[in-house]
């Protein structure tokens, strides 16, 4: 017992002495001026842990696709395209050739430089535009223009000794405008009112003044024997450029002479009324039997075709009529305006 009790005041005494040699070690500290603070120790926290996933394989390494080639531009020879020429016939005028073509008359007019419509001549050669030059890409069409108002009357029909048939009459033209290019149909019906046969054709006078009247005559060289009606419609007329024709022309003495049914001598005179020349003269005669139908119709140059101002000329024809006997003579005149410098 007495032994337990020694180990005991022992240790104690360790324990003493151990904190004797502490507390003097602060003080030393603190007499040099300095403070020690002990830091508590801190555990750390354990971080998230990485996780580490291994590649499926080796990473490809991406191909380089080229842009598409395009190649260059081929250059295209632009072809002219070969000029479409028409030669002007009888009758024709540049509304029906346009309208023919799908052009304007405009256009056509620019490409042959041609000032006046109305100075066209059968057997000109005219250039045709083509569309794309005379109205751009697109293809119109032009409209036909409406004949002007115009009626017909003393018709007669002859029938020549090879078959043919020649039908003569007069327009009349009922508008308050004067007319050119006055064309004419007539068409030989059947008792159904059928198509047998079908002809136009254009009066004999450049122009037909309002209330004038002015000659044609038609010729079907193969008609149908018999037919039990006709038509006659206008076909063509404009309202008149008068400006390259000249109206100061009238007919003097006017004479006739014949045998009924055979050919009658006409003669007589042009005078120039106006104060300008005027050129290509012309004579136009149309005939009448006592019913006041037309049995003859022609046109004739004059003994000079060029008349001064104040001039005169004259004039001589022979006129077979197709029936007869021959009433009454009807002459006119007509000739277009000299221009200068021609």
């Amino acid at each position: 017992m007495c032994k337990k009790i020694r180990c005991k005041h022992k240790f104690n005494a360790k324990i003493t002495f151990l904190a004797a040699c502490i507390l003097s070690a602060v003080v030393l500290l603190t007499g040099c001026g300095q403070v020690v603070s002990f830091v508590p120790t801190t555990t750390p926290s354990p971080g998230p842990t990485a996780t580490f996933s291994p590649p499926a394989g080796p990473t490809p390494i991406p191909t380089v696709t080229p842009a598409p080639f395009t190649p260059p531009p081929t250059p295209t020879q632009t072809i002219t395209p070969t000029p479409v020429v028409y030669r002007v016939v009888p009758g024709d005028n540049l509304e029906r050739i346009a309208a023919q073509f799908g052009v304007s008359v405009a256009a056509l007019q620019d490409e042959n430089n041609i000032l006046d419509p109305r100075t066209i001549q059968p057997g000109q050669e005219l250039r045709i535009p083509s569309t794309e030059s005379a109205i751009g890409a697109e293809r119109i069409t032009v409209p036909t223009p409406t004949p002007a108002s115009f009626n017909h009357q003393s018709i007669h029909f002859s029938f020549t000794p090879l078959g043919g048939l020649w039908v003569l009459g007069e327009v009349h033209n009922t508008s308050p405008y004067t007319l050119e290019k006055v064309r004419v149909g007539v068409r030989l019906l059947d008792e159904h009112e059928g198509t047998l046969a079908e002809e136009e054709g254009s009066v004999l006078l450049n122009l037909v003044n309002p209330g004038g009247v002015a000659p044609f005559a038609i010729l079907f060289e193969m008609a149908p024997k018999d037919f039990a009606s006709y038509l006659i419609y206008p076909v063509s007329g404009v309202p008149a450029y008068e400006g390259g024709y000249y109206m100061d022309l009238t007919v003097e003495d006017l004479a006739f002479e014949g045998e009924l049914y055979s050919a009658y001598h006409v003669s007589g005179s042009v005078r120039n009324v106006g104060s300008q020349e005027a050129v290509e003269v012309q004579i136009v005669l149309t005939a009448y039997d006592p019913l006041d139908r037309v049995i003859a119709a022609r046109t004739l140059e004059a003994d000079h075709n060029v008349i001064s101002a104040q001039g005169e000329t004259t004039f001589q024809a022979l006129l077979v009529p197709l029936g007869g006997p021959i009433e009454r003579i009807h002459a006119a005149a007509q000739g277009r305006r000299h221009q200068s410098g021609n």
